[in-house]
């Protein structure tokens, strides 16, 4: 059988070497030249995966375009891949493979459909979701599922351990379903469109601070949307300032201040006061001035007095 895989990013890499672990190795990997990669905060670099497991190599920038997909039809390939490729396929790609297209969505299809999946999974406080192989069709997530792994989300669930716990289950499903396929074994599950549900797709500005909200709602955010992600982030003093890592101050003293104001400081950690007079404790930061952060500083003041 004959195999295209087509990714850019960490999983996509991770994915790949599952497959060529399993004695799967695709025919032709599709993927991203190394000077693109600002397209993708989590991109990863196949070429030399592929180069060692003998795998034929194409960059590519638009897998819709026509030299492209020609460039791949010319393989007569029996089945597509697509894992971790941010573009809609279109028609002509995925008539190319014989037996079809299929793709991986981190997200209990029919549910969570769409863009940022992992983020959204956490900001409306899910405690549990799915990593679906599914196969690929004119909709947007909407083909036939192929293979689904349970995935509990917990309470302190982070971008990166969910993006990990994802990339873990397709890795273990990938090679299992390539087999099947082999073999002959197809699964083709429809999926309800009565549970469908959408996620709409986030930038990086959307990780900007508000620092009226809660500070649960804050940690949330900030949890939500960090590594491998942008991140969250506020400002202080013209200077951007990004958020890795924080935890709700439950303590005494009960700190009373503006929203943003920094309440008092550790060498470890420093605490803002939010919303409803809550209480973040930030525990990981990093920005480009070397200059200490001042007590009673307010972060993110020029957005809120321009506000």
């Amino acid at each position: 059988m004959k195999t295209v895989f087509v990714g850019a990013v960490e999983g996509s890499l991770r994915a790949l070497e599952a497959l060529v672990a399993s004695g799967k190795a695709p025919d032709l990997v599709v993927t991203l030249h190394p000077t693109k990669a600002a397209r993708h905060s989590d991109f990863a670099d196949l070429s030399e995966v592929a180069r060692v497991a003998g795998s034929e190599l194409l960059y590519a920038t638009d897998i819709n375009d026509p030299a492209t997909v020609q460039s791949i039809a010319a393989r007569a390939p029996d089945i597509a891949l697509v894992i971790g490729w941010s573009q809609i396929c279109r028609a002509p790609f995925r008539s190319v493979a014989r037996l079809g297209t299929l793709g991986f969505h981190p997200a209990p299809l029919p549910r969570l459909r769409g863009r940022a999946a992992i983020p959204w999974t956490i900001l409306a406080g899910l405690t549990e979701t799915a990593a679906t192989l599914f196969w690929i069709d004119a909709g947007c997530d909407t083909g036939d599922i192929a293979a689904q792994y349970p995935i509990p989300v917990s309470p302190r669930e982070t971008a990166r351990s969910l993006y990990d716990k994802q990339v873990d289950a397709m890795c273990q499903m990938l090679p299992e379903v390539v087999a099947d396929i082999e073999a002959d074994r197809i699964s083709r599950h429809p999926q309800d469109p009565s549970l469908a549900s959408y996620c709409a797709r986030r930038r990086p500005e959307d990780g900007y601070i508000d620092w009226t909200r809660s500070a649960a709602e804050l940690d949330r955010l900030i949890r939500a949307v960090g590594d491998p992600y942008p991140g969250a982030f506020t400002e202080f003093r013209g200077q951007v300032l990004t958020i890795a890592s924080a935890r709700v101050f439950e303590g005494p003293p009960r700190y009373i201040g503006l929203p943003g104001q920094i309440q008092d400081q550790t060498s470890a950690s420093f605490r803002v006061s939010c919303g409803d007079f809550t209480c973040l404790e930030v525990t990981g930061w990093h920005t480009a001035s070397p200059a200490p952060l001042p007590r009673h500083g307010v972060l993110g003041q020029a957005r809120q007095v321009l506000a």
